[in-house]
């Protein structure tokens, strides 16, 4: 009935997809197997892609050629570039996305993609022999063979939702949990744990009053997050912000005597940086408001969801409090908020190119390693669609740097570091932030697609453009002189110091209160150039000006990283042998077995004494 696959990829999540696209597209033969083919590529919790951090997560798929960006884009129902006020290290697109559409669109992009199958079932083990996996068995006995299996099971793998006291079985709300594997992956030696998230209520947008929210619209020019020619909304729909109140806590406080969370009926360790309501309650109870955020769903749809609102409490505490929301005195649900425990594999059991370690040809992407959030698991899918049908091909591993990609260092954190709570991506977590801009995604890693077989070369072929623009940009800011009496009074104006004498535009770019529109509008010369130039190209220029001091004191930072990276540690070496390693790291090296030095000072427990001790016993 089936053919030997190259790639089986079991689950159709944000990661799932990523991973079978990537694999099909480098030529790979590739089985797609989800429990329904109606919820492929499903928005589970928020209608949004991309923000802090997590944008450069969806810009970096896009330039390696995936296709979480395109999707987005030709979904969106609002864009906006977050932290313009910061500086541009720390610029994030994000979208709102129409929730069915995305999904729709998902859909149509998979079935459009050569060398890809579906299948409709639930996985309840993988086929193993002689520590390499051949295949996967199905609830209905079926075995499907292939060279290689990724799981992307998401919040399937024993799933348990909460509500009050109220709790059964799901991978999330009207869909069953997926069991079999977390017992079978035990029994091969892998450890697992037990994570928990939640989402909010859904709302119906019509009973709600938003003459008493504040407006938040999408930027009046909405950007993109793909590099190619993806359409741009004429309009877009704002979201709403509102506030919690002290009533509305009084009211959620009553009910915490049936809360999971607080009863010990959830086990699992939930997200830090998005908790639910009743643990914002407890953890600030010093704040007498909490921000929410009224998100609709779609075009075509009254639903809303209200972000900030994630609740496990009984649905009707839920409904009292909401009802108490100035804005949602005549709110009407259309079903309650939840929380869901699911089964985790902590990430150090897994080899910088994800496949773990127990099991060769055996990749694991998504929230199966403790992470949470669309972008993390669609840049994990991506990676392991990759490095899985290189596997097949017998080629070398893909691997990003931490000085490469936000993705490097996603993969670095969990593979070394690990993770005892949901890890979510921050611009806080990368050391090369003036390095990993969401502007230049394309320009770090296109080349990088292109030469492993995923970017197209109409890809390539634009990203050379954008590199002669560039170059020819940076040249003219250097050989352009600023004329005092053609910029002085509008200097004056900027309150900034007047010149008195000529200087290069790309020294007059420096200042801080000068951008490079000022440039444009008062050196006939330079907007000539410019003329036929992108605000998006221009804006790189200028960052690459402004910012080039920074930017090449973190260059060389990364080199001398570079440089530990290359000094190998002995494949299979006992660190026991060596009494000088504290117990920790003893502990830490011959679990992890780190491939370099570079990776051993990155192992939480291994000590800067350690690398020390290491060092000196390779004759460094």
């Amino acid at each position: 009935m089936f053919a030997k696959y190259d790639v089986i990829v079991v689950g159709a999540g944000h990661a799932g997809c990523e991973a079978a696209a990537a694999a099909a597209n480098m030529g790979s033969k590739v089985l797609l197997i989800t429990m329904n083919m109606g919820t492929i590529g499903q928005m589970s919790c928020n209608p949004a892609m991309g923000g802090v951090a997590k944008g450069q997560l969806v810009r970096e798929i896009d330039a390696l050629g995936g296709y979480s960006g395109i999707i987005t884009d030709k979904t969106r129902i609002q864009f906006r570039m977050l932290n313009r006020s910061k500086g541009p290290a720390m610029w994030s697109p994000r979208a709102q996305s129409d929730r069915l559409a995305f999904a729709t669109e998902w859909r149509i992009r998979l079935e459009n993609t050569p060398n890809l199958d579906f299948w409709q079932e639930m996985v309840t083990s993988i086929l193993v022999k002689a520590g390499k996996v051949y295949g996967v068995k199905t609830s209905l006995g079926l075995e499907i063979y292939g060279e290689t299996v990724i799981l992307t099971n998401g919040t399937f793998l024993n799933g348990k939702i909460h509500i009050g006291e109220k709790q059964f079985g799901g991978g999330r709300s009207g869909e069953s949990a997926a069991y079999g594997i977390t017992e079978q992956l035990k029994e091969l030696g892998f450890e697992a744990g037990r994570m928990k998230t939640g989402t909010p209520p859904r709302i119906d947008g019509r009973s709600l009053n938003y003459k008493r929210f504040e407006e938040q619209p999408g930027d009046e020019k909405a950007g993109r997050f793909s590099f190619t020619e993806t359409p741009v909304p004429e309009t877009q729909i704002p979201c709403h912000i509102a506030y919690t109140n002290s009533e509305v806590h009084k009211i959620l406080e009553r009910g915490f005597e049936k809360s999971p969370m607080f009863s010990g009926r959830i086990q699992g360790l939930g997200p830090r940086y998005c908790p639910s309501i009743e643990d914002k309650i407890v953890r600030f109870s010093e704040r007498e408001r909490h921000q929410l955020f009224i998100e609709p769903e779609g075009w075509n749809t009254v639903e809303i969801y209200l972000n900030g609102f994630s609740s496990s409490l009984p649905e009707y505490v839920q409904y009292e409090a909401l009802v108490k929301i100035p804005g949602f005195e005549n709110a009407r649900m259309f079903r309650p908020g939840y929380a869901i425990e699911y089964d985790f594999f902590p990430p150090q059991q897994l080899l910088p190119h994800l496949e773990t370690r127990l099991v060769k040809n055996l990749f694991f992407a998504g929230q199966i390693n403790g992470t949470t959030g669309y972008e993390e698991a669609g840049a994990q899918g991506l990676m392991a669609g990759i490095n899985a049908a290189l596997r097949v091909k017998e080629e070398n591993p893909f691997i990003l740097g931490r000085d490469e990609a936000y993705i490097g260092v996603l993969i670095d954190d969990l593979v070394h570091k690990g993770t005892d709570e949901p890890y979510r991506m921050f611009t806080s977590r990368a050391e090369y932030r003036i390095l990993l801009r969401q502007d230049n995604a394309d320009v770090r890693l296109t080349e990088k697609g292109y030469q492993i077989g995923l970017a197209s070369s109409a890809r390539l072929e634009s990203l050379k453009e954008k590199r002669q623009t560039l170059s020819r940009l940076e040249k003219a800011l250097e050989e352009i002189s600023a004329e005092p009496e053609l910029f002085n009074s509008a200097l004056h104006a900027l309150q900034s110091a007047e010149l008195s004498q000529k200087i290069k535009l790309s020294k007059l770019l420096s200042r801080p209160e000068v951008n490079i529109q000022f440039l444009i509008q008062h050196s006939p010369s330079f907007m000539e150039l410019c003329s036929d130039i992108s605000e998006e190209l221009l804006e790189q220029a200028e960052i690459q000006v402004k910012y080039a001091g920074y930017i090449n004191r973190e260059k060389d930072m990364a080199d001398r990283v570079h440089r530990l990276e290359q000094v190998p540690l002995p494949h299979g070496f006992d660190y026991s042998k060596i009494q000088a390693l504290s117990a920790e790291g003893r502990e830490k090296l011959n679990r992890l077995k780190p491939g370099s030095i570079g990776q051993a000072s990155r192992i939480s427990g291994v000590s800067p004494a350690d690398i020390s001790v290491l060092m000196v016993y390779l004759g460094r």
